[in-house]
């Protein structure tokens, strides 16, 4: 085992859940590399410190370029905002460390690009943040496709959905104040990725993206809404098949709507993230009055799943997958053979979200260019 310095930028919600991934992965999944939580950063000396102390770092600071430029950090986790991952990883990668960064890959497709370019001139691994793909349930879903279990695909569903800004009266915060942090660059981006991992890439779209509470309550009064809270496109993916995906933070009663169903010539798969260690599989074979949905609860023989539980139906959580992640990223540094999803993978989630824009500028559809 040789151990490997972590810096993370960023502290707050994820920042956190990749530290405790990186103290956890090495125990749960017995890594030849154990991670080393050199330097956390953050927005100001204060919470950095406070960091530090709650997540077990060795040292602290309020400047990224500080942590990437720190010879102990051997790999960066950028769990930051999307407009501060661009500058982040090309630091990164002119080190040509390890870079891990959360989705959306960029705050834009340019950014993207150039993040992707950045890191394929350094040789450097890079993994951008899917972590709802990596369920043991959703893994699962990914071989019967992969593997013809339910025949040709001819439809795909899939949303994610939630409610935190539902309530008309729910006052104007910075998830309302730039297109970054709307609907299709929040919420958009997992589900984007869930598609292209099952179906593959996607040939062409039609969308609409709404804004569906222009104002909210503010400090001064009423606040203009900057971005969207909800969208909808019809696909057209390169295998041929169709398919819907459906994006809102106002879908009263959904607090975490990742959900799909795949239709197949053979039989379907349904899954729902809200429960996330049960995968609905439908087989068209055997007498017609036999046949039904069957509910497979996740155990030690779906991917991934020994390593936290020996026991079929007890179930894996939210902070699995990030330990998930953790061990994909180390698995890829030790290898130097980047794992999915890659930054490139990344972009092109960013592209699909950059059509989408232009089709409902448009109201047509757009092929989407390579």
């Amino acid at each position: 085992m040789r151990p490997v310095g972590i810096g993370i930028v960023g502290g707050g919600y994820m920042g956190k859940a990749h530290a405790v991934a990186m103290s956890a992965v090495g125990a749960v999944f017995e890594t030849n590399l154990r991670p080393r939580l050199v330097k956390v950063c953050a927005t100001s000396p204060e919470s950095a410190e406070r960091y530090r102390a709650a997540f077990g770092f060795e040292g602290a600071t309020d400047d990224w370029r500080d942590l990437v430029a720190d010879p102990a950090v051997e790999a960066v986790i950028i769990a930051s905002p999307q407009s501060t991952h661009r500058a982040i990883a090309e630091a990164a990668f002119a080190r040509g460390l390890p870079v891990f960064c959360e989705k959306p890959l960029g705050a834009s497709l340019a950014d993207s690009k150039a993040m992707v370019a950045a890191a394929e001139a350094a040789g450097a691994v890079n993994m951008t943040g899917f972590n709802y793909v990596r369920t043991p349930a959703t893994q699962e879903a990914r071989r019967l496709i992969a593997e013809g279990a339910i025949g040709d695909v001819t439809w795909f569903r899939g949303e994610h959905t939630e409610d935190f800004l539902a309530d008309p009266d729910a006052p104007a915060n910075w998830r309302t104040r730039d297109r970054a942090s709307g609907a299709m660059g929040d919420l958009a981006p997992h589900m984007i990725n869930c598609a292209l991992a099952l179906m593959g890439p996607i040939a062409a779209l039609s969308a609409v993206i709404e804004t569906v509470h222009d104002t909210r309550p503010g400090p001064d009064g009423p606040e203009q809404v900057a971005n969207d809270d909800h969208a909808q496109m019809m696909v057209r993916f390169a295998c041929g098949a169709m398919g819907h995906l459906y994006f809102s933070r106002t879908a009263t009663g959904r607090k975490m709507g990742y959900a799909y169903e795949v239709h197949g010539t053979k039989g379907s798969i349904r899954f729902d993230q809200e429960d996330q260690n049960s995968l609905h599989v439908y087989l068209r074979e055997g007498p017609e009055a036999g046949r039904g949905f069957t509910r497979i609860l996740t155990g030690p023989a779906h991917p991934d799943y020994a390593a936290f539980c020996q026991g079929a139906g007890h179930g894996t959580g939210y902070l699995d997958q990030i330990i998930i992640e953790a061990r994909d990223f180390l698995r890829a540094i030790e290898t130097g053979k980047n794992m999915f999803p890659t930054f490139r993978d990344g972009m092109e989630v960013n592209r699909v979200v950059d059509t989408a824009w232009a089709s409902s500028a448009s109201r047509s559809w757009v092929s989407i260019e390579g």
